[in-house]
């Protein structure tokens, strides 16, 4: 073992352990392995930043816009409205509808905006059929992950291993190819959710339903506290500002700048504006203490006694909000909304939850007035989970454009008239032309961070090829079947060993950087047995995408985690089975279509 080959396990296992203990963003960490390995030699300057010349990034990023595209088009939407009238089949007939609709739109566009969209109207189709929304969001989003295996452009771990087989001088992944494997695992998948996923998924309670039914139920007022008023000095409790009363206070400002000390504490002086959450009779208590009057009989305006609502948000994958507090963001500043409770990884955060950093998928409990709360309807930064969005409005020539664009994405690439990264940006080109998306909107739909993973784990990958380290691996893992495996039957136990590597890596990692840490090795093992490495590509595809026993090994299974209330377990209970379904397909299906 040289020293390269030793430095690049270390990264290897440096990498593994920052993704899992997630103490700083994966791309972050993947950054800084380009970085390490630029200064440490493994690879020159020139080598490194080669990988910047792999189409993957740019065709991930490129069907983000295309996608943002088709949302703003309202194409998922009239599609999403068209699930509201399943409310009156049986569970079993809307599990497939569901799983199949759903399939069909992620298989040609990106995932998390197809269950984004479909959430708000899964959770209202959940309530007239008078069953708990967890038994519907799993397989939502498994359904989403299934579509996606289906064709090229259905998951960006398929164009990023597209690009790597490319850059190697392989024949390139076709269009639908995928569908060999894809579809099989989407049929067995339909019917696995749609029979057991009713007994197998739990009854959870969505997190806005643990808040009782009079505590939904409060009105936000102001109180200002006068010159010479008794209640100068005093703290909110002994000026009679009292939770037993039905009483909250929410903020206090003083000179114009909201206080961040510890409200409970904090002397009141004259001047001071007080923000309250009141139930019913505690607006009429507030009304009579000595010493405080409503901002609104002091010609102050602002609110007094408007009744507010809760919501359920979600924190989208291109928030501004990601790694920045709830005090930080000051919602009641700028949003007139007052956040309560933070839910993430299927559990409530205790207080002080609004000094934590947000991530994606962390579901914020606010309460503010409708006009305020309707304002959220337009914001990338956080999604309304809890009540259906308003459908985009449909303009028929958009429609016609986008869906056409996309359309020539696939053909062209079907039929090789155009490499599918030239098709893309073409039809990017297209839909920013001709209006359909301002460029400004299609910038913001693409997730910069991921581009960043992929850019950084590549360089992982060549650095492992240029030092030798992804042979060192192969070498021991064949002395290791050698041992315990007969020569007729190494393919495919190689090949099942492989799936069940790559499958155990994407259920605790990004399913992009396993896919670009496991290509190369696939490839380079394929060469070491002697057979061709199209079964191990396409592994390697399957297997990165088919994510269902964890929460966090998909970005759409994080999506729906703390909106149905779930645990980890659940995942595990339901996923584990179809992860063990397509593991069965894929050792059937592939030396089948690509024989050893």
């Amino acid at each position: 073992m040289t020293w390269e080959i030793a430095l690049v396990l270390v990264l290897l296992a440096g990498a593994l352990v920052s993704f899992i203990s997630e103490k700083v963003t994966p791309d972050v960490t993947a950054l800084s392995l380009f970085l390490v390995i630029v200064l440490s030699g493994l690879l020159t300057e020139a080598q490194a930043f080669s990988v910047l010349a792999n189409p993957a990034p740019v065709t991930v990023g490129a069907m983000f816009i295309l996608s943002a595209a088709l949302v703003k088009c309202g194409a998922i939407d009239r599609l999403a409205t068209l699930l509201d009238r399943l409310a009156g089949l049986h569970y079993f007939t809307v599990m497939l509808l569901l799983v199949l609709s759903t399939a069909a739109v992620s298989a040609f566009i990106n995932n998390t905006p197809v269950v984004a969209v479909f959430v708000p109207v899964v959770l209202d189709l959940a309530r007239k059929m008078r069953r708990p929304a967890s038994k519907f969001l799993i397989p939502l989003s498994f359904a989403a992950v299934l579509g996606g295996c289906c064709t090229l452009i259905g998951t960006s771990t398929n164009l990023v291993v597209a690009g790597i087989v490319r850059e190697r001088g392989l024949p390139p992944l076709g269009m639908f190819e995928f569908a060999w494997i894809g579809l099989p695992m989407l049929a067995a998948g339909a019917l696995y959710i749609a029979l057991a996923g009713n007994r197998l998924l739990p009854a959870r309670t969505e997190p806005v339903a643990t808040v009782g039914a009079e505590d939904r139920r409060e009105y936000l007022s102001e109180v200002f506290v006068p010159a010479g008023s008794p209640a100068a000095g005093r703290t909110p409790a002994q000026a009679g500002l009292l939770p037993a009363r039905g009483i909250r206070v929410l903020e206090i400002v003083r000179d114009e700048i909201s206080l961040e000390a510890d409200l409970g504490a904090v002397a009141l002086q004259p001047g001071d504006r007080l923000v309250l959450s009141c139930r019913p009779q505690g607006v009429a208590h507030a009304r009579s203490l000595a010493g405080l009057d409503l901002t609104a009989e002091q010609g102050l305006g602002q609110i007094a006694a408007h009744e507010s609502a809760l919501v359920e948000t979600i924190v989208g994958p291109n928030s501004s909000f990601i790694g920045r507090s709830s005090r930080e963001i000051n919602f009641r500043e700028h949003h007139r909304l007052t956040p309560l409770a933070l839910h993430r990884d299927g559990r409530n955060l205790a207080p002080p939850f609004d000094t934590v950093p947000l991530r994606f998928g962390d579901i914020l409990l606010m309460m503010g007035t409708d006009p305020a709360i309707e304002n959220l309807r337009s914001s990338r930064d956080l999604l309304l989970i809890d009540r259906p969005r308003l459908p985009a409005q449909t303009r028929p020539r958009q429609l016609l454009i986008v869906l056409g664009s996309i359309a020539g994405v696939v053909l062209a690439s079907t039929f090789s008239v155009l490499s599918t990264e030239m098709a893309a940006i073409l039809a990017c080109v297209i839909v920013f032309a001709t209006g359909c998306l301002k460029p400004k909107e299609g910038y913001q739909a693409v997730e910069w961070n991921l581009l960043f993973l992929i850019y950084g784990m590549l360089a992982l990958g060549l650095a492992m090829e240029k030092t030798g380290t992804s042979v060192f691996l192969v070498d021991r893992l064949l002395w290791l079947g050698n041992q315990f495996v007969p020569p007729e039957h190494k393919a495919i136990v190689m090949l099942a060993a492989f799936y069940l590597v790559t499958s155990v890596l994407t259920e605790i990692l990004s399913n992009n950087a396993v896919a670009a840490l496991m290509t190369p090795l696939a490839i380079s093992l394929a060469s070491q047995i002697g057979v061709d490495s199209r079964p191990f590509i396409i592994v390697v595809c399957i297997a990165a995408s088919a994510s269902f026993a964890t929460p966090i090994g998909y970005q759409t299974n994080t999506y729906v985690y703390g909106i149905g209330g779930y645990r980890f377990s659940d995942f595990v209970r339901i996923g584990t089975p179809l992860n063990a379904i397509c593991l069965i397909i894929a050792l059937v299906v592939i030396p089948a279509v690509w024989p050893f």
